[in-house]
């Protein structure tokens, strides 16, 4: 009997550890190598449209025309055309700014969520997340009420007497970093207040004790035991934000296009799939460094622990 169970467990344990791969595999890295097929193939009038398309019923003559097919071509158009350049990096000049601006914002509300009573914190956590009950497509379009030239912001500036005439909030960078802050926000809040609701009250008392004034505890304390709150909530925004595509689209303007702009009008509008999946492909090579960049900091961390 004990054999039989140790087996069980043995074996449902392997079943933990491989189901999370097997997702990886089905859902990520299949679909991944497809666009990377895609890539690699040329634009075509057809459907789908490029070649070349595999046909295992030819055999390996059959496989052979089709790994002959396949090139670079699309991977060449996009160092020698400025647009997707600057698409990719306009978007990465987007997202740092973005991501900057919400640890600005969302370190101070997660600092106070942390040292409110703990009755009241999960009313907080609660408020944090209150958005994503509403379509996040809705909560887009209702900004676009509200910066429009006679939109709620207008008019309430105008009432305090902050501006004589309307200001033009929509099809600008300002709505863009306005409409992504507000939606990001919780991504950056959630992992600093989880970081610092786990800080060592006692570290704070001995620096108080030792006359640490709250400014030089907070800098000396505080900020680096959160650091890791602050990376984390710094890859959840940057990474998606770089590829944003409902925000710039519905805020900005077409001189604030982003790549996911770009890839969206390849896809859709030029019908260029090939050229889509390699603006794809790169476009996830860059945002794979941040994350390998904090996998080895972690690793080191560990290390440094053992």
């Amino acid at each position: 009997m004990a054999g039989g169970k140790t087996t069980f467990e043995s074996w449902s344990a392997r079943l933990m550890v491989r189901v999370p791969f097997l997702w990886l595999v089905v859902f990520f890295l299949v679909p991944f190598l497809i666009v990377i097929k895609i890539s690699l193939s040329q634009t075509a009038i057809a459907m789908p449209p490029y070649v070349p398309v595999l046909d295992l019923a030819a055999g390996w003559a059959g496989i052979r025309e089709f790994v002959a097919g396949l090139g670079l071509d699309n991977f060449a158009i996009l160092l020698s055309d400025d647009i997707y350049a600057l698409s990719y990096l306009k978007s990465l000049w987007v997202a740092a700014v973005s991501t900057a601006i919400l640890l600005v914002i969302g370190y101070p509300i997660a600092y106070a969520m942390a040292r409110a009573p703990r009755r009241l914190q999960s009313v907080l956590v609660m408020l944090v997340v209150l958005p994503f009950w509403t379509s996040f497509l809705i909560r887009v379009y209702a900004w676009i009420n509200i910066l429009q030239t006679d939109g709620l912001l207008n008019r309430a500036l105008r009432a305090v007497g902050l501006i004589d005439v309307p200001v033009a909030w929509l099809a600008s960078d300002t709505a863009i970093y306005i409409g992504i802050v507000y939606s990001y926000l919780p991504f950056m809040v959630l992992p600093l207040y989880a970081t610092l609701e786990k800080l060592p009250q006692t570290l704070l008392e001995a620096a108080a004790d030792l006359g640490c004034p709250r400014w030089k505890t907070f800098w000396l304390v505080t900020l680096p035991l959160s650091i890791k709150g602050v990376i984390a909530g710094a890859l959840l925004c940057f990474i998606p934000i770089v590829g944003e595509f409902v925000i710039p689209d519905l805020l900005g303007s077409s001189s604030t296009q982003m790549i996911g702009q770009t890839l969206w009008t390849e896809f859709f509008g030029n019908k260029d799939w090939p050229a889509a999946s390699a603006i794809a492909v790169v476009l996830l090579c860059l945002l794979v460094v941040p994350i390998v960049i904090y996998q080895h900091m972690q690793m080191r961390e560990l290390e440094r622990e053992r």
